[in-house]
């Protein structure tokens, strides 16, 4: 029995082993795994050189002088010469206003004036008359025993007294033509004129209206409003990340929706090198001549923006730059290895794009840049190609 199940597992190990060694003869055992095959991939050169480039920036144009026309003092409108759309010329009569009780008022004041001349004439005549009796005493005294001392002595304090009502009263009359004077003026703003050459670009009121500087609902707004048509200013909002270098005097090209076609130009005037904390644009003034009135202060404009670097710049295509949810990368080629580089993207320039990060002039990165090739993958490169210069 014993000798029938050894000889039964012999069988079977030398069929295994049969099986085995048949195997290996036929070659049917997985070979190892082999290594990832490279990507092939075109790469492109980076090349430095300074930005120089045109954006169109919105802008808005707005009037040279501008001006709210308030009164000065309170009263009835008499008389407006002009309306909407009317050119002035400094100095020219707007607005004649009527105030009755400044009638009152200058009768008053004119009133005192006289009682205050009057009052000096009479404290000057008193002083001449004293003063001469008093010279007589004093000549009379030089002879004894005709005059008390006392006497001649009163007699000049008097004068002295006299000198000081006459000075009293001169002032009193500077101080009533001093009042006058403050009527006059006040009679003047009366008549409003305009301060500048414009036009008229709003009329709130009309004949009959009560109006005053701070007075109810009507004092609230102005009469008119007038504005410099002939000069305007251009403000261009630039964004901080633009800003670029700008010159004084440089022309800039601006368009207007209501000449399409038509291209304006005009030098920029102003520039506040300051940047709006809440915009982030730094405002710039373009000053426009407008001697013939085309252009409309408060017209929306399109600005042809000159941007430029005064320092070069890394470029490279577009199609280089990709990003994913957490940065924005190239992918350099080095030692045939691709290598993810993170950047920050400036401006875009006929299908190239700056790049800041760590990068060099003269390095290669894959022109067509895709996700799917990660760092340290193996790349083949197919032929390299260099950015226009």
């Amino acid at each position: 029995m014993r000798s029938s199940l050894f000889a039964s597992s012999v069988l079977m190990i030398t069929v295994l082993g049969c099986s085995s060694a048949t195997s290996d003869k036929n070659g049917t055992t997985p070979a190892p795994s082999a290594p990832n095959a490279p990507t092939t991939v075109s790469t492109v050169a980076i090349v430095s050189k300074k930005l120089q480039t045109m954006i169109a920036l919105p802008a808005q144009l707005a009037p040279y002088e501008q001006v709210d026309i308030y009164p000065k003092v309170t009263g009835f409108v008499e008389t407006v010469t002009v309306d909407r759309g009317s050119h002035v010329h400094r100095g020219q009569l707007l607005v004649k206003l009527t105030a009755p009780e400044l009638v009152s008022q200058r009768s008053q004041v004119e009133a005192a004036v006289r009682a205050a001349q009057s009052q000096l004439a009479t404290a000057q005549a008193k002083l001449a008359s004293d003063n001469g009796t008093y010279l007589h005493m004093v000549e009379a005294a030089k002879t004894p025993g005709v005059l008390a001392e006392n006497d001649v002595l009163v007699a000049g304090q008097t004068v002295s007294a006299d000198k000081g009502q006459v000075d009293a009263a001169t002032q009193n009359v500077e101080a009533t033509k001093e009042a006058l004077r403050s009527v006059s003026q006040t009679e003047s703003y009366l008549t409003i004129t305009a301060p500048f050459d414009g036009v008229v670009t709003t009329r709130n009121l009309h004949p009959g209206a009560l109006i005053g500087p701070a007075s109810g609902a009507s004092g609230a707004q102005p009469i008119l409003q007038i504005v410099n048509d002939r000069r305007l200013r251009l403000v261009v909002p630039i964004p901080e990340a633009q800003v670029g270098d700008m010159k004084a005097s440089q022309l800039v090209s601006f368009t207007v929706p209501a000449y399409p076609g038509q291209t304006f130009k005009a030098p920029i005037q102003r520039i506040s090198r300051e940047v709006d904390e809440k915009s982030r644009t730094m405002p710039v003034e373009l000053d426009v001549k407008n001697l013939d009135g085309r252009l409309a202060s408060g017209s929306f404009t399109t600005v042809s923006w000159p941007l430029e670097r005064g320092y070069p710049t890394l470029f490279v295509p577009a199609t280089a730059v990709t990003s994913d949810q957490q940065h924005t990368f190239v992918i350099r080629v080095r030692n045939g290895k691709a290598e993810w580089v993170t950047v920050q993207t400036g401006q875009s320039v006929n299908g190239e794009i700056e790049v800041f990060g760590d990068l060099s002039a003269g390095e290669q990165v894959v022109k067509t840049v895709s996700d799917a090739i990660h760092s340290g993958d193996p790349v083949r490169v197919q032929n390299q190609a260099s950015t226009t210069k």
